[in-house]
C-alpha cells in the first residue's frame, strides 16, 4: 500500500503544462492525546483561496482516505483549513492516537490532484510492552564485493506509526522505505530498509537505525558495521575442521539414507527442515534481504510521479 500510493505524491508538470508543487515541511510532528496539531503545506503557485484543497490520511496497513475538503465548512470543530496566498495548513483539534498516520495535501487542477510529499503525525505514545527493535544485515561473510547490500530495521508490537532514521558514520541518511504488517490484537510490525552500494557496507562504516516511540525525546538505536574474519585466524583451525567435515560426512549420509530410504530401515519418513540462513546475536539478525527495488545502484529509491484522475 505504501508503495503503491507512492506512486501519485507527485503529478508530472510535463503532463499538466503547469509549474505547481506542493511541499511539506515537516516530516515527522508528535503530539499528546487530546492536543492539538498543525499541518502544513506549501505551493509553488497561488492557491486561489484554497477551495481546491484537499487532505488525505493515510493510517498504517489501510488505503488513503480523503478527510477534509477545504471547500466544505462541515466538521469544522474537528478539521478546519487555514490559507494564504502560497500555503495551506490543516488544523486538527482534540487528535486521538487513532489519527497517527500521513497527512497528504491535494489540489486539483482540472480533472487531476496534485499531491505533496507527506507529513507523519504520531499521537501519544506508539511504544507497549511487547515493542522491540532488531536490525538484519547481510552475513558478515561471502557477500558480494559489487551490487548493493540490504540492511532492515524492524519494529515489532507498535500501537501506531514511529520515526526511523538511518545515519552512516553519523551522517543522517535518506529515509528508508517502510513496510507495515499489522496483527490481529491491531499491534503493528513495521520494517523499514535501506538499500546502499555493497563497497559501502564493507567499508566498515557504522551503521545506526533509529527509533522514536514519542515525543520524550528518547529513542532506541540499534548499530552494526560489517566485519569479515581475518584469513590468517583460519590455519588454527583447519584440524578441528577437517574432523569435523570427516563427521558431517557420515552423519549426512546416514540422514541421507534415512530420508530416501525409510522402507528399508522400517522407519517412516521425515521431512527435513530447510536450512536456516539467519544468526542472532545482540539485537542484530544476520540474514539474506531480498527487496523487490527498482534502483540497482543502491541508493534509496525515488518514484517518478505519475497522474491520477479524480472521479467526478
Amino acid at each position: 500500500m505504501n508503495m503503491i500510493f507512492a506512486e501519485y505524491l507527485l503529478l508530472s508538470s510535463l503532463v499538466l503544462g503547469v509549474q505547481l508543487f506542493l511541499h511539506q515541511t515537516q516530516r515527522i510532528q508528535f503530539v499528546e492525546v487530546s492536543d492539538n496539531a498543525k499541518i502544513h503545506c506549501s505551493s509553488t503557485e497561488n492557491l486561489e483561496g484554497g477551495s481546491n484543497m484537499f487532505w488525505y490520511l493515510r493510517r498504517e496497513g489501510e488505503k488513503p482516505t480523503c478527510i477534509k475538503s477545504c471547500l466544505d465548512d462541515q466538521n469544522v470543530s474537528k478539521f478546519a483549513c487555514k490559507h494564504e496566498t502560497h500555503s495551506s495548513t490543516l488544523e486538527i483539534s482534540n487528535v486521538q492516537k487513532t489519527e497517527s498516520g500521513i497527512y497528504y495535501c491535494a489540489y486539483r487542477y482540472s480533472s487531476y490532484l496534485i499531491f505533496g510529499n507527506g507529513s507523519t503525525l504520531i499521537v501519544g505514545d506508539s511504544y507497549t510492552k511487547s515493542s522491540w527493535v532488531m536490525l538484519l544485515v547481510p552475513f558478515p561473510h561471502g557477500s558480494q564485493v559489487t551490487g548493493t547490500a540490504n540492511l532492515a530495521c524492524v519494529i515489532h508490537g507498535v500501537s501506531s506509526p514511529v520515526h526511523v532514521s538511518w545515519s552512516v558514520s553519523g551522517e543522517l541518511q535518506e529515509q528508508g522505505l517502510t513496510r507495515s504488517l499489522k496483527a490481529k490484537d491491531g499491534s503493528l510490525t513495521l520494517i523499514n530498509h535501506i538499500s546502499v552500494p555493497m563497497d559501502t557496507w564493507t567499508s566498515g562504516k557504522n551503521f545506526t537505525c533509529e527509533v522514536k516511540f514519542n515525543s520524550s525525546g528518547n529513542s532506541v538505536k540499534k548499530s552494526t558495521r560489517y566485519s569479515a574474519a581475518p584469513a590468517r585466524e583460519c590455519s588454527h583451525y583447519i584440524v578441528p575442521l577437517a574432523a569435523g567435515a570427516g563427521l558431517l560426512v557420515v552423519v549426512v549420509s546416514l540422514s541421507l539414507v534415512w530420508t530416501l530410504c525409510p522402507s528399508t530401515l522400517g522407519l517412516k519418513p521425515r521431512t527435513s527442515a530447510p536450512p536456516a540462513s539467519e544468526e542472532h546475536q545482540g539485537g542484530i539478525l544476520y540474514t539474506h534481504l531480498d527487496f523487490d527495488l527498482r534502483n540497482h545502484k543502491g541508493r534509496t529509491m525515488q518514484r517518478s510521479a505519475r497522474e491520477k484522475r479524480v472521479k467526478a
